[in-house]
């Protein structure tokens, strides 16, 4: 019989022993004791026996409230990391925030903090961590010089020096990729995890030049080798040149394969998303904003932010087991690394103590929001995390999520900080079109017969960069509404005025060769066109050229009639008569 039977057995018979007579007991316990094999008085006891009242734990709690509170200050100082990776970084942090005093904390409770296991880190923050709430590709294959390039996977690194960079572009066009935004190129050292960010306006092969060329002034180490995806940003001819005379090993990745590159590809979520978020940015202006944002974090991030790195892997069978390395910051890596030469890491050093990790964060925030302001569409972001103090925290709340009526499409994942939640765009907000409705309505009141279209490229040429293709259709709405308004009837051409298509110039290079030969069919006329015009002329485009043939034929040839199927010769009593023409033509 199993435990649980027994148990069973006995919650049953109990209220009957003891409610039964002398002889009655007698018979159950023969019966409990052959079915559950136990002693015979273990078994009188057992159903004599009165419920025990369980007993008050009586011990102090170890870890006090000023444990908790210094706990809560130190996660929220690391960008509330995960304790694995804060555990290893406390002394270093709270040596920082002593330093610049944030903190003061007795013997007895840095003792404390600095025995906690990772396990009781998260059961003394898990009351904290629930006031925070829980949390597209636009990479163009480039098919030029990939056989050049070779190609690296995720087993390749095995290379300890610093200096091998992945490097990967993360766009910044909201829930739209049409039109010229904002991407920022990613650059992660492999050995030390140091990250470097860059604004970019668009993707191109000279957005990325540059900013390699001024990653190599502030790197503490020189660039050996940068490891890409296959987008056509990477994969060109300037990149390749730049690689071969700054003697820079250059490989890529295997194509739709992102774990090749899982280092940034880890860097895109956990940094550039935490800091700009999926918003749709555009501008000069919020070029200018965000890339003040990236020179202020890349302090914090590779000073203060420690990370794990995967030190070997098993495979027993179908189960995977990961032993990783202690959590450490890039900057311990680099001062811990033979291949970093001497005067890198005194400049390191001295670098570090001159930083304070709370104003870091802090003015990190204020960028945010400043650089939201110039948000074209509003994407979701993260509760705002102010790191506060002690005394502070004391006086402050934090700083609740504006309530979003719909539901976002991808629900934003746990513990995400850096960044404020973006209000939205409410009811009536002025998009930017609306900023120059004004100044288009006096171009109208001395043009109004201007077309749409001009007043697109008007607005094009006056402030580049901040209208997008799609708004067309609300530039002509809003013209268009203009002159119902002032009782204005204009007529344009539709599309744009003065542009001809392809067709056009075919049809001119075909009037000689009618003139020549009235009677040419269409099939002909297109086989002439094609020799006449090699390379501009297609096959698709014979019923543009028939229409063309049957309207010209009508409006230079009265006696001409055309049929849904057949072309007819009318007779007509006159001297000059037509030649003799079949009447069907075999087109």
């Amino acid at each position: 019989m199993t435990v649980n039977a027994r148990r069973e057995l006995f919650e049953a018979l109990k209220p009957l022993y003891i409610k039964a007579a002398w002889s009655e007991k007698r018979l159950l316990l023969d019966g409990f004791v052959t079915a559950t094999g136990y002693n015979r008085k273990h078994a009188i006891a057992l159903l004599n026996s009165e419920a025990k009242q369980p007993k008050a734990r009586t011990r102090r709690p170890k870890y006090g409230p000023q444990v908790v509170q210094a706990l809560i200050t130190l996660w929220k100082a690391a960008n509330r990391i995960c304790s694995r990776r804060l555990i290893p970084f406390l002394p270093t942090l709270i040596e920082s925030l002593e330093r610049f005093g944030h903190v003061h904390l007795d013997l007895e409770v840095k003792q404390l903090l600095l025995s906690l296991s990772p396990a009781t880190m998260d059961r003394l923050l898990k009351p904290e961590r629930k006031k925070y709430g829980k949390r597209k590709s636009t990479t163009k294959p480039g098919y030029l010089l990939k056989k050049h390039i070779p190609i690296r996977t995720y087993s390749d690194w095995n290379d300890l020096r610093p200096g091998f960079l992945e490097i990967d572009l993360v766009a910044h066009g909201g829930e739209s990729a049409s039109g010229q935004f904002l991407h920022t190129l990613t650059m992660t050292d492999i050995a030390s995890t140091w990250t470097e960010c860059y604004a970019l306006i668009g993707k191109s092969e000279a957005g990325v030049l540059a900013a390699l060329d001024e990653a190599q002034k502030i790197l503490p180490f020189s660039i050996l080798g940068i490891d890409s995806d296959n987008g056509s940003e990477f994969i060109n001819h300037g990149l390749l040149d730049w690689c071969r005379a700054q003697q820079v090993t250059f490989t890529r990745s295997r194509e739709y394969k992102k774990n090749d590159q899982a280092h940034v590809e880890e860097k895109n979520g956990s940094i550039v998303r935490r800091l700009v978020g999926y918003g749709r940015f555009e501008g000069h202006d919020s070029w200018r904003r965000l890339q003040n944002i990236y020179i202020q974090s890349r302090l914090y991030i590779n000073f203060f932010q420690p990370s794990l790195k995967l030190a070997d892997k098993d495979r027993d069978g179908g189960r995977v087991r990961r032993r990783y390395e202690t959590a450490r910051t890039p900057y311990e890596r680099l001062i811990q690394n033979k291949e970093v030469k001497n005067k890198s890491k005194l400049d390191l050093t001295e670098q570090f103590k001159r930083l304070d990790p709370v104003a870091l964060l802090e003015q990190i925030e204020m960028l945010q929001n400043d650089f939201w302001a110039t948000a074209v569409s509003p994407g979701r972001q993260a509760p705002q995390t102010t790191i506060q103090s002690e005394e502070a925290t004391a006086t402050k709340t934090a700083t609740k999520a504006t309530p979003v009526a719909k539901r976002p499409r991808y629900q934003p994942r746990d513990q995400k900080p850096f960044f404020s939640v973006y209000p939205g765009q409410k009811k009536g907000r002025k998009t930017n079109l609306d900023e120059v409705w004004p100044e288009v309505c006096q171009l109208l009141e001395a043009n109004p017969t201007i077309s749409p279209h001009q007043v697109e490229m008007h607005l094009t040429e006056q402030y580049p960069g901040r209208f997008r293709s799609t708004q067309a259709n609300t530039i002509r709405d809003k013209v268009l509404r203009w002159r119902d308004e002032h009782g204005i009837e204009t007529v344009y051409q539709k599309g744009k005025p003065g542009r001809k298509s392809n067709i056009d110039f075919i049809w001119e290079a075909a009037l000689p060769e009618l003139e020549r030969d009235p009677l040419l069919s269409r099939r002909k006329l297109l086989a002439l066109m094609m020799e006449k015009l090699p390379g501009q002329v297609k096959q698709s485009q014979l019923s543009c050229l028939a229409s063309r043939l049957k309207q010209w034929r009508i409006d230079n040839h009265p006696r001409w009639q055309t049929g849904s199927s057949e072309i007819k010769i009318t007779i007509i009593e006159s001297a000059e008569t037509l030649p003799v023409i079949p009447e069907r033509e075999n087109q």
